[in-house]
């Protein structure tokens, strides 16, 4: 029997409680006659190590991770630590590690859920927001002079390559290419951007030649914002630079109804590196160890963990019994009006997948 090796970083706050819960249920799937098991890994990076060690990760992280078969990842931030060490240090230090250049966010609204816009159906809004996650305004490129004196000046460019920008619009156009409605909307901001976003809109109609079932169109990121609350079913696979897409996929989750339903996948496409798996909504310091923070979002990352391993049918089994507990209103957890907690929603989910 097929054994996947999976490394577990809770990281921060609610990831802790989060991705044992991922576990759990991965368990539970494997153990309902899924045809294969896992081997997990944890690794105690994070916040904690930070203060241990003086670094949220080890020097020889990456090694230790290269050999898995996926990552499951919980968060990175912790309030006593600044927030660019945190991220820098653990989350983009492994998706630059291992070029996980495409950042796929699905979005819909699952049964059950009260999403905010009205005159919304669920059929209205199911997007996947691809994110380009190597370089562009996160590439790190940038500094500081004379800090804490009335000349200081501090710099971030947003720096992009060809080969980067060609590779995050082939991997939308496919995505895009494989969904019912072949639409892919490029988000951009070259009226204001008159040289990055410019090259990145070329590329765009290039690459699109490519793919003459696709039909596609540009939008910039402002209006992309309006465009999402005002007319959701116009929309369907987005692609964004990697701070642009950092934004629209958190209203996004907000508009399906919670960040804590809210997955993600740093995707390596060409398969040299594992990849990794974590639902987006952060530490959420407010309310860790209180058991009360939401699992759907690590449930739906381990579906996405689970296509991306190949095992379609236990995937598509996970998201039967995670749509089946969130149509079930007592069992929503806070963030969704109810009062659910974490061990019930997972209960839950290990229970349906156990009798279905």
């Amino acid at each position: 029997m097929k054994t996947y090796r999976i490394a577990c970083i809770p990281g921060d706050g609610i990831g802790k409680e989060v991705i044992p819960a991922g576990q759990e249920v991965l368990q539970a799937l494997a153990a309902a006659g899924a045809g294969f098991g896992f081997a997990f890994t944890s690794f105690g990076w994070g916040g904690d190590w930070y203060r241990a060690h003086g670094q949220m990760m080890p020097d020889d992280g990456l090694e230790a991770l290269r050999g898995m078969d996926a990552i499951l990842f919980g968060s990175a931030g912790d309030p006593q630590i600044p927030d660019h060490v945190t991220l820098w240090g653990l989350r983009l230090k492994i998706c630059q590690g291992f070029d996980q250049y495409a950042n796929v966010r699905p979005t819909r609204i699952l049964p059950g859920i009260d999403a905010p816009l009205k005159r919304c159906t669920p059929r209205d809004l199911d997007w996947v927001i691809v994110r380009e996650n190597s370089e562009g305004e996160y590439a790190g490129v940038g500094g500081r002079a004379h800090q804490g004196h009335p000349i200081e000046v501090a710099t971030d460019v947003s720096m992009m390559t060809r080969a980067g920008v060609e590779r995050i619009m082939r991997f939308a156009f496919r995505l895009a290419q494989s969904r019912p409605r072949k639409l892919l909307t490029v988000v951009t901001k070259s009226n204001a951007q008159r040289h990055a976003m410019v090259m990145w809109d070329q590329i765009a109609a290039e690459v699109a030649r490519e793919f003459p079932d696709v039909r596609w169109d540009k939008e910039l990121v402002d209006a992309c914002t309006a465009r999402m609350v005002n007319r959701p079913a116009s929309l369907d696979t987005l692609v964004a630079t990697n701070l642009h897409a950092d934004i629209l996929s958190d209203l996004a989750a907000a508009l399906a109804g919670s960040l804590g339903i809210a997955p993600t996948g740093n995707i390596d496409p060409e398969r040299r590196y594992p990849s990794m798996f974590e639902p987006i909504h952060g530490s959420a310091f407010d309310i860790m160890g209180q058991g009360l923070a939401n699992p759907i979002g690590t449930f739906w990352s381990c579906v996405m963990l689970l296509e991306h391993l190949g095992e379609h049918e236990a995937a598509a089994r996970l998201m039967q019994a995670i749509e089946s507990v969130t149509a079930d209103p007592a069992l929503h957890t806070g963030d969704l009006g109810g009062k659910a907690r974490t061990a019930d929603v997972t209960s839950a989910v290990c229970h349906r997948l156990k009798n279905r």
